[in-house]
């Protein structure tokens, strides 16, 4: 998944002063401890998003300041997400890979003593002072493997967080405006069912229409509901008003036509491809997608906002650079990941569709993302980033796709999906906690 605890006070491009020029990645002292090495790296981007963008960049200045080699390969979300385990446990691991955040994934790798703490680099480096507290959450993991407190096992370098996407056309042309409530976007919603329109471009075999899910509970959620969730502070009640609310809104959005019955058997690609296709009018995911929206939309202008009426949305800091413990390389490693952090690459993530944590404001001059990392730093404000739905347990994102399909489908009621999903993350959470 696409998926902090602690309010930031400023907005994120002006987290930390960004002093990393003299440190470590770019004397003549590292070009010398590279030459002839290679430094094997793995990442899932696309070259056309803004962290492919960016970090071929990155790569370049990597050989040119160390020496060194990169020897990248792109593997998928899915492939690092489940292979992870096996390959890092041997000799096969790269020296460094784009990791996903949270309890479930970087935190049981962690546990697992497959990941390397970082609290040295961490501190040669600065990292710590470029990160703002609240994007330090995902990045540190106790010896349980739960986030927010011990060693270092990661760092990132941009930020994510989920919002709606909109077809300004097709708003314009059914009379519909953008909502600011729940009961607005209903309307909205219900307007373009009358007209024979699927409101919602939507995907329920991935991620897509869980993290909606977890947006329902969230409008009705607090931080000290989060916590107990996320971070294990208190039991769950998975009958209460928010998980209720949630599992029963997106049986009666199904009922009422807002989300395609089809659904059941799409993944998030589909469905992204239908909204730049023009096929629906909103889209509800995450931050990652900006980039794509703007360089493949041709037909349409499209426009963003924040999930109407609520406090807090599905966010953090982005995926992580980890180094395995199997790592042949590990200095190269910290040194690449330096250069990820320096100005000049935080401000290609910034104007291709990315949300940089440590950008100079003044470097940002494309006005779709100006609006991106607007809307990030109102959810950082207001201290909105809740984590995504599937980081309490290693197997709570199969369990909620699944449960929300068989909702969908029909074959399991709101109260049967709630019973279920509640018995599956107490069995995992009972397995990280003890």
């Amino acid at each position: 998944m696409r998926n902090s605890r602690l309010q930031i006070g400023t907005t994120v491009l002006v987290v930390g002063a960004l002093a990393l020029a003299a440190c470590g990645g770019g004397g003549d002292d590292a070009a010398a401890g590279g030459e002839g090495d290679t430094l094997r790296l793995w990442h899932f981007e696309s070259d056309t998003s803004a962290m492919g963008i960016a970090w071929e960049e990155a790569i370049a200045t990597f050989e040119e300041e160390t020496g060194a080699t990169v020897e990248f390969e792109e593997r998928s979300f899915e492939q690092i997400r489940t292979t992870a385990s096996q390959v890092l446990n041997s000799d096969e691991a790269p020296d460094i890979l784009e990791y996903n955040k949270g309890n479930a994934t970087a935190g049981l790798l962690a546990s697992q003593g497959l990941l390397s703490p970082l609290d040295d680099a961490v501190e040669e480096y600065g990292w710590d002072s470029q990160l703002a507290p609240a994007l330090q959450t995902t990045a540190r993991y106790d010896e349980s493997g739960i986030m927010g407190s011990g060693s270092w096992y990661g760092v990132p370098n941009y930020g994510e967080f989920v919002e709606f996407y909109y077809n300004e056309d097709m708003f314009a042309e059914y009379g519909v405006e953008v909502p600011t409530s729940t009961e607005e976007l209903e309307v909205a919603m219900q307007t373009f069912a009358d007209a024979g329109v699927t409101p919602l471009a939507e995907a329920a075999s991935e991620y897509p229409l869980g993290q909606l899910w977890y947006q329902l509970a969230l409008s009705k959620a607090d931080r000290e509901w989060v916590d107990s969730y996320q971070l294990y502070a208190d039991d769950v009640d998975f009958t209460g008003e928010q998980i209720s609310y949630a599992t029963e809104t997106v049986k009666a959005w199904s009922d009422a036509g807002y989300i395609s019955s089809d659904a059941t058997g799409l993944a998030a690609e589909d469905a992204g491809v239908a909204f730049i296709d023009g096929e629906y009018p909103m889209f509800y995911s995450g931050s990652w997608w900006h980039n794509r929206f703007t360089t493949e939309i041709e037909g349409f202008e499209f426009g963003t906002f924040l999930y109407p009426g609520a406090e807090m949305s599905p966010g953090s800091a982005g995926n992580m650079w980890v180094i395995p413990v199997e790592a042949r390389n590990p200095e190269l490693a910290a040194q690449f990941i330096d250069i990820t952090m320096r100005p000049e690459i935080q401000a290609l993530i910034g104007n291709n569709g990315g949300v940089p944590v440590a950008a100079d404001p003044a470097d940002i001059e494309d006005e779709k993302s100006q609006e991106l990392i607007e809307n990030f730093n109102t959810l950082n404000e207001r201290d909105g980033l809740a984590f995504y739905p599937d980081w309490p347990t290693a197997t709570f994102y199969d369990d909620l796709n699944a449960g929300l399909q068989e909702l969908l489908n029909g074959t399991l009621t709101p109260a049967e999906v709630n019973e279920q999903l509640g018995q599956q993350y107490a069995d995992g959470v009972a397995d990280i906690t003890g």
